[in-house]
């Protein structure tokens, strides 16, 4: 595909420093995406703390920390003190998963589409710029409601981030701590569903004159299938809980089996929602991927129409397939035949994608720049979370290691060597366009090698800790799992702590970097036919796509 443009070297005029109010109340799809990031960054390292002290707990056996008394915050007659106790373990448990998924992972994701997709398909800015404002603050202020739950009497949810009742009934968890995760979570929802009318307005009705929808690159592909995912999944997420709220304060008896109500009833209203989620944080990864992998294989991506429909054929068979969750509830054996057969046929449309990820890499002239490798070890690491959900597709395997660390070392190859690789992905291989320097490439590449390693040596025992039968959730186990908890715990500090590279890398970067230019990778999708940084409108003249 060839652009011409008349957008050839110009420059912003937009003033160079920003203050709050400009942040407040602009209306640029630029500033709001690195907004997103910034915030994004922010939660995930928020998020990671959470994490770290799951993993000091569970170095050894026995209490490391469960039991302990902490002054926080001494102040005159004021003293904040947090008791570890076991039930503040199961908030750690509950709020790193919660933060990771609406707090890190989806809004990284919406701040790269919403930087590169407006130029990508040729647009000026977003179809509601003052909406894309909007859907951006509500969710830093969601994040400070979740927070603020853990200041409360009785603290935040301990009951998981599945807030399975009758955990979350009033009786099991008095207090406020659940309803403001559940405001939260609605804040945080109501963000991604207005986020998502704006991103297919502007890719239905924005693009350049001859970019048809069969031409537009992957990415933008990916943020649009996406975007009808959250319009179409968040929704019954927001109305499962405020059932579960209103069961709380208000008497009703939805999920109460003593007014009649069945507990089940939210697991299956709470996985259509969440398992078509795992697809909202998977497939922009899958967009980013595709686009750092051609650029760098110097080759046109091999089979772009597969690509298309396994993408849209991801995105419909996961609307239907929730209940492989809830195969241990007592479901009809039929009904878990029905599911079972319909998950490993997401096999195949993801299969095609890994394949075709393979096939343009293969014979091409490869360049294994940082965005490259992380892409690289992205179709490895993902597929092995992809062989580990067939696995767990097939009800006899689900029943004997249901809830165990199997399912979580499934589920982090996933959301963290998938979805986190492709955000690092997508971040590095962008980099240049957002500020105009190149990255550090000696501190890439220990980020990169750091990530890598110690992401295995925390992730992979944990199927061998579940095979064993360990259950998740849990602040103490037998003696027998100790090796492979301490193992897994160390990796995850230095993994924690190999995270902080980047963040050096970047600060450094912007302001020391080598100038990047237009087009360091001599990639061809729009966004490199712009100035580096982009100007204010992106285009002075609307490009035309051949």
């Amino acid at each position: 595909m060839s652009h011409a443009t008349t957008a050839d070297a110009h420059h912003d005029h937009a003033p160079t420093k920003k203050g709050f109010m400009h942040y407040l109340t602009t209306v640029n799809h630029k500033d709001i995406g690195l907004m997103y990031l910034m915030t994004s960054l922010t939660f995930f390292f928020i998020g990671g703390l959470f994490a770290m002290f799951i993993r000091a707990e569970l170095m050894q056996e026995g209490y490391q920390l469960v039991g302990q008394t902490i002054t926080l915050l001494e102040f005159g007659s004021f003293k904040w003190d947090v008791s570890f106790s076991a039930d503040f373990f199961n908030q750690m448990t509950a709020m790193h998963a919660t933060f990771m998924i609406f707090f890190a992972i989806i809004p990284a994701l919406l701040g790269l589409g919403n930087y590169v997709v407006p130029i990508m398909v040729g647009s000026p800015d977003m179809a509601f710029p003052r909406l894309n404002n909007w859907s951006f603050w509500i969710l830093p202020f969601a994040g400070m409601l979740m927070l603020g739950s853990f200041l409360v009497p009785g603290g935040s949810n301990a009951a998981g981030w599945t807030i399975y009742p009758p955990l979350t009934s009033a009786q099991y968890s008095p207090g406020a701590g659940i309803d403001m995760w559940i405001l939260a979570v609605h804040l945080a929802g109501a963000s991604s569903i207005l986020g998502a009318i704006n991103f297919i307005v502007t890719i239905m009705n924005m693009r350049a004159p001859g970019m048809t929808l069969m031409k537009m690159p992957l990415f933008v592909w990916s943020i649009l299938i996406t975007a009808w995912l959250q319009l179409i999944a968040t929704p019954v997420l927001a109305g499962a809980i405020t059932m579960l709220l209103t069961d709380r304060n208000f008497g009703t008896s939805f999920f109460n089996m003593a007014g009649g109500g069945d507990p089940v009833l939210f697991q299956h209203i709470f996985w259509f929602y969440s398992h078509p989620a795992v697809y909202i944080m998977i497939l922009p990864a899958f967009g980013v991927i595709s686009e750092v992998i051609a650029t760098f294989s110097r080759k046109p991506l091999f089979g772009y129409i597969t690509m298309v429909w396994a993408m849209a054929g991801i995105a419909i068979l996961g609307c239907v397939v929730w209940a492989h969750h809830m195969f241990t509830v007592g479901m009809d054996p039929r009904a878990q035949t029905a599911f079972m057969f319909m998950t490993m046929v997401i096999a195949v449309p993801t299969g095609v994608k890994i394949f075709n990820w393979l096939a343009t890499m293969w014979g091409g002239a490869i360049d294994f720049t940082v965005p490259m490798k992380f892409a690289t070890a992205f179709v490895g690491m993902f597929t092995i979370g992809g062989l580990s959900g067939v696995m767990l597709a097939a009800p006899p395997i689900d029943y004997a290691v249901h809830d165990t660390y199997f399912v979580v070392a499934h589920i982090h190859y996933v959301l963290f060597a998938g979805s986190f690789l492709g955000i690092m992905a997508g971040v590095y291989y962008w980099f240049p366009k957002f500020t105009g320097r190149m990255y550090n490439k000696k501190l890439g590449n220990i980020h990169f090698w750091l990530t890598f390693i110690f992401s295995n040596l925390t992730f992979f025992p944990m199927h061998f800790l579940g095979m064993m039968g360990m259950p998740r959730r849990i602040p103490n186990y037998h003696p027998m799992y100790t090796d492979l908890n301490w193992l897994a715990s160390v990796s995850s500090f230095a993994l924690g702590a190999a995270q902080i590279i980047l963040v050096i890398n970047f600060m450094y970067s912007k302001r020391k970097g080598k100038p990047a230019g237009d087009n360091p990778w001599g990639a061809e999708t729009l966004e490199w036919t712009v100035s580096s940084p982009p100007p204010e409108h992106n285009f002075l003249k609307l490009p035309v796509v051949k």
